[in-house]
């Protein structure tokens, strides 16, 4: 059976609380970095791949919808256009894999959901698409799960911890320059002079290379 994966991205100015550590041109950089690793283990998964973009980008390996209303407009206008099952897949997980995805896709639930740290949603896999809304932000898996029982879908939720980690803090490249050998996201942030340090107490954190910073 054929799947759409629907990977939302923002190409000008995201992940804003980065901005601590990476400048604007640095943080886009990255988060297509990020991109590239979902896009390559969804096309390794079997699925093809449609951006749903802020601005507009161009992607070699997968096709552009630009839609300037809110996240949530904007992916249920995308869900209302499937005829096939379709897969919501957030840009900034850079840790999933092949075998991640076939994991979803292979259920035999109406719906299958991987929640995200703090009560989030990062991926989502609808047999039936139109029938779904998307409500991200906030305690969004709870959203999910309630429009889920609204639509009468039975629901599969999976545990993951590379599907779950999302990148958006500081902290968070820790898991990147721990999990992410052979990952594009990985080769920018070694490239760029990060690399993992330990406190005083033992708890591992990030640090870069000043020389590299000041670049």
């Amino acid at each position: 059976m054929y799947f759409h994966a629907l990977i939302p991205f923002k190409p000008v100015n995201p992940k804003t609380r980065l901005s601590c550590i990476l400048t604007q041109e640095e943080r886009e950089a990255f988060a297509r970095a990020m991109l590239e690793d979902v896009i390559a283990a969804v096309q390794k998964s079997g699925c093809s791949a449609t951006l749903l973009c802020t601005h507009s980008f161009k992607h070699e390996n997968a096709l552009v919808a630009v839609r300037t209303e809110p996240l949530n407009d904007a992916i249920n206008w995308a869900l209302g256009q499937f005829h096939c099952p379709a897969l919501i897949i957030m840009a900034d997980i850079p840790l999933v894999t092949a075998g991640d995805i076939q994991r979803l896709i292979r259920t035999e639930k109406d719906m299958s959901i991987v929640p995200g740290r703090g009560g989030g949603t990062n991926i989502i896999f609808l047999k039936k698409p139109r029938c779904f809304r998307a409500d991200y932000y906030g305690a969004s898996f709870l959203d999910h799960m309630r429009i889920a029982e609204e639509c009468g879908f039975s629901v599969e939720v999976i545990d993951s911890f590379r599907m779950s980690t999302d990148i958006d803090e500081k902290e968070d490249l820790v898991e990147i320059l721990i999990h992410g050998k052979g990952r594009k996201s990985r080769e920018y942030l070694e490239s760029s002079g990060f690399s993992i340090v330990l406190d005083e107490k033992g708890r591992v954190g990030v640090q870069r290379d000043p020389h590299e910073e000041a670049l």
